[in-house]
């Protein structure tokens, strides 16, 4: 079962839509899915229309019993639809850090208890209280990762770097390494602001923050207004394609299994230095040129050289027989309008360059934005990277993945800015 906690000590930041809708979508897509209450304010229950009232037995009532016997998680569980199911929180549950205060186990309860549903479900997804205390302790102990929702306004940009260093604190506490990522939510690309917080979260966070944004869509609080998850409310709103695309982004993306490290004091930074980077791509830009001038020139005299793939368009652009400068010269031209992407009889051929590279990949909408799901192979006869996949027609976007880093196609001139401010390729497939 893997387990994603949804923190963030500040309220208001859309952690419980967050949960309640992600775990709806993952049920949707055939996930056995739970949800957990950790907040005692018990919105999770509201938000699916489970009366209050009818909630006698809740996860404080499991926490306190712990493994003793006296209750199993079945006796808690609701049944919201089909794969989809919720452990209430009810006020109750604001008692419990004082109840064991004195418990050696105080912050191991929660992962004592899902413990006994490993097999039951595929997923599990714990919504936090807005403070940092026992109880969310107890839910960083049980996760695999945690997804900090950010609202893309000024006090929430400010207070995401001070929630980074919270969790980092309490990893350090805990001992139990956990993947971090920032979701940004209720994001309006309507307005300069959100725009240049995204931006900000981009550059302070980099690689941790996720791919995908949560949009403002007013379907989503009426969905809650509602009792009713997204997936029932209104399937077709923009809500519900940001909640698939998250979804499908954890599904694509699973986390590396966790290491305990008890009696850690530091966490080593995820460094990635602006002039590093840039310093990289003018050394591979200054490699690609003179491998595409090689690849020429070995086309132009060895006519010996395998004809099939990519050889085979190249051949159709340029009888590259000759030796001849001038030839050559024409050759590189054409070999560079080789790379890139194109629809061929077998499917849509993506072409690299050969660069100093342990894996490349393609990520786009087609497969998820997997960065792994389509992976190029490297053609030492060529000098390429290259892959050929079938796609069915539409309009796709795109990028290509180098080694863990994420960039537009140089290639493809068709390109569009998305909503973190870098480019995505277009592909259209008739």
């Amino acid at each position: 079962m893997r387990t994603i906690a949804i923190i963030n000590q500040k309220g208001g930041c859309g952690k419980t839509t967050v949960s309640i809708n992600l775990a709806a979508v993952l049920a949707s897509q055939g996930h056995r899915t739970l949800l957990v209450d950790m907040d005692p304010q018990g919105h999770c229950a509201l938000g699916l229309a489970v009366p209050e009232a009818q909630i006698h037995q809740s996860i404080a009532d499991m926490m306190l019993a712990g493994l003793d016997g006296s209750m199993a998680m079945a006796d808690i569980v609701w049944q919201i639809s089909r794969n989809f199911d919720l452990v209430p929180a009810t006020t109750s549950l604001a008692g419990v850090e004082v109840q064991l205060a004195n418990a050696s186990d105080r912050d191991r309860r929660l992962v004592q208890v899902l413990s006994t549903i490993q097999s039951s479900y595929d997923f599990c997804i714990i919504d936090c209280p807005p403070s940092i205390g026992l109880l969310t302790f107890n839910a960083l102990r049980a996760c695999d990762e945690v997804i900090v929702p950010v609202e893309t306004g000024y006090f929430a940009l400010q207070g995401s770097f001070k929630q980074e260093a919270t969790v980092e604190m309490m990893v350090r506490r805990t001992g139990h390494q956990v993947r971090h990522k920032v979701l940004a939510t209720m994001y309006d690309v309507r307005t300069k602001l959100a725009r240049e917080i995204l931006s900000e979260l981009k550059k302070h966070f980099d690689d941790r923050l996720l791919p995908i944004v949560i949009n403002f869509n007013a379907k989503l609080k009426e969905a809650a207004s509602f009792g009713q998850p997204i997936t029932e409310y209104d399937p077709t709103s923009r809500g519900m394609q940001d909640f698939e695309q998250l979804a499908a982004w954890l599904a694509a993306n699973p986390p590396e299994p966790s290491v305990s490290s008890e009696g850690v004091d530091e966490v080593a930074p995820v460094a990635h230095p602006a002039l590093s980077r840039a310093a990289e791509l003018v050394e591979r830009a200054r490699a690609l040129s003179a491998r595409t001038a090689s690849l020429a020139s070995k086309i132009a005299a060895d006519p010996a050289v395998s004809r099939t793939g990519l050889m085979q368009e190249a051949e159709r652009e340029s009888n590259a027989q000759s030796p001849d400068p001038v030839i050559v010269s024409e050759n590189v031209k054409r070999m560079q309008r080789l790379f890139g992407v194109r629809k061929t009889n077998q499917g849509i051929l993506f072409v690299q360059p050969e660069q100093a590279a342990t894996q490349i990949s393609i990520a786009g909408d087609f497969n998820n934005w997997s960065p792994t799901a389509t992976l190029l192979k490297k053609d030492d006869k060529l000098g390429v990277w290259q892959t050929c996949i079938p796609v069915p027609p539409g309009r796709y976007r795109y990028r290509v993945v180098i080694d863990g880093q994420w960039k537009h196609d140089q290639y493809n001139t068709s390109i569009e800015t998305n909503p973190f401010g870098e480019l995505n390729s277009i592909l259209e497939v008739g």
